[in-house]
């Protein structure tokens, strides 16, 4: 028996199946083999679409974290100016919860961030100790931490940790790529952290520069158009949600004369010194070296300080 006729409505049905079972485009068309593979692949596609998504994703992510920190910030104003001995008390108890909780659930958030995903970027770095710089986990430690510090009143800036989170957030997207992908943790990361630049500054090409100064030291940059783009969507995330505003506003300088030249000298001279004396310092009571009563007291009873204050 012969089979029916297929209607004119099923011929297009059928012919998209058979192309469907073969993968393949068929000979008949005016494509290169190149072009022809990449189309067909499916594994190729995942990724792309993928990278856009969490890139999209890590948009609307900073600028989620941005209205936190801001209301944050006004919660803590808001209560000093209702009672202004509150900070005397509220800030340091905040303070020691912030760095017991970082220390014993996320030692990975501290910092600023910038400094996290550059050591994450470095060459040297073993794979399997990424995570320990960025990832999914972190980045969720980080918007709390830091929106916390704000509530407290700390003197903590978002733009580091957006870059630390976002960069978190483009890792996560490797698990969801196929395993043969061409798409690096690198590019991820470097992905990750433009996009942190360009939607915390609402700068999307300062993104890109980062991109391509990163991208630049790499050997593999065949995702780097990819990559890009990635970097670019989310910059425009931001500046769909905060406008196309300056960051830092606009400064009106006066007009500037040779009066001003040595108050000028005397205050970066000043600024310096005191900023080379404030990271002398700082390093000396991280390491536990200086000479004042709580260095010597951490250095006669280590136990004792690292169940305080390390759980």
């Amino acid at each position: 028996m012969t089979p029916p006729p297929r209607r004119r409505w099923q011929q297009p049905l059928v012919h998209l199946k058979t192309l469907w079972r073969a993968r393949r485009l068929p000979e008949s068309a005016a494509i290169s083999p190149a072009l022809r593979k990449e189309l067909s692949d499916w594994g190729l596609w995942t990724s792309r679409v993928m990278v856009v998504l969490m890139a999209v994703l890590a948009g609307w992510t900073i600028v989620g974290f941005t209205w936190l920190t801001e209301q944050a910030l006004a919660l803590f104003s808001a209560g000093r100016a209702r009672i202004w001995w509150a900070p005397l008390l509220w800030t340091p108890a905040c303070a020691c919860a912030i760095v017991w909780c970082t220390r014993r659930w996320a030692p990975g958030a501290a910092g600023s961030g910038i400094p996290q995903v550059m050591a994450a970027l470095d060459a040297s770095m073993p794979p399997g100790e990424i995570k320990r710089f960025a990832s999914l986990r972190l980045s969720f430690a980080k918007i709390v931490l830091t929106a916390w510090g704000l509530l407290a009143g700390l003197s903590l800036g978002r733009e580091g940790p957006s870059v630390q989170i976002a960069a978190g957030l483009m890792l996560q997207a490797r698990a969801l790529m196929p395993r043969r992908s061409a798409i690096n943790p690198h590019s991820l990361l470097v992905a990750g952290g433009a996009a942190g630049i360009a939607a915390a500054f609402n700068t999307p090409l300062g993104g890109v520069m980062f991109a391509i100064e990163e991208l630049a030291r790499a050997p593999e940059q065949r995702s780097s158009g990819l990559i890009i783009a990635a970097i670019v969507l989310a910059g425009v995330v931001a500046v769909s949600a905060h406008g196309n505003s300056t960051y830092f506003g606009v400064i009106h300088a006066p007009a500037l004369d040779w009066s001003l030249l040595l108050p000028g000298l005397a205050v970066a001279l000043a600024a310096g010194l005191a900023g080379g004396l404030f990271a002398r310092l700082l390093l000396a009571s991280l390491g536990g070296e200086g000479r004042d009563v709580m260095s010597r007291l951490r250095r006669g009873n280590p136990r004792w300080w690292r169940r305080c204050f390390r759980g």
